[in-house]
């Protein structure tokens, strides 16, 4: 079976989602900024293959967020109060930072 979601919701600073195969996982809001998927947070790679990570700052509005979206039927995309909205997250990636305990730690 596919990982899909059947229930998102933002409550509070969390992100709720509730899966196809009937877990839930909650997510902080600034832990998913934290670990924006895309290439002006997280680098990209070079000609030879080396990511370059730039320095990213945030404010307190960067874990605020201003709206979001489901992207087809595979990812999850925030648009944050600063004004960054270029991550997307595959459920896959969601499920991964959910179950990871040195992240929601």
């Amino acid at each position: 079976m596919r990982l899909a979601v059947t229930n998102l919701q933002i409550i509070g600073d969390e992100l709720a989602v509730v899966w196809n195969d009937g877990r839930e996982s909650y997510l902080k809001l600034e832990t998913l900024r934290r670990h924006c998927p895309c290439a002006g947070c997280g680098g990209e790679p070079d000609l030879m293959g080396h990511v370059v990570r730039p320095q990213v700052t945030h404010t307190d509005s960067s874990f605020l967020l201003r709206s979001h979206q489901m992207v087809g039927g595979y990812a999850w995309q925030p648009v944050w109060q600063d004004g960054h909205g270029t991550g997307i997250f595959s459920f896959d990636y969601l499920r991964a930072l959910a179950a990871s305990p040195a992240i929601q730690a």
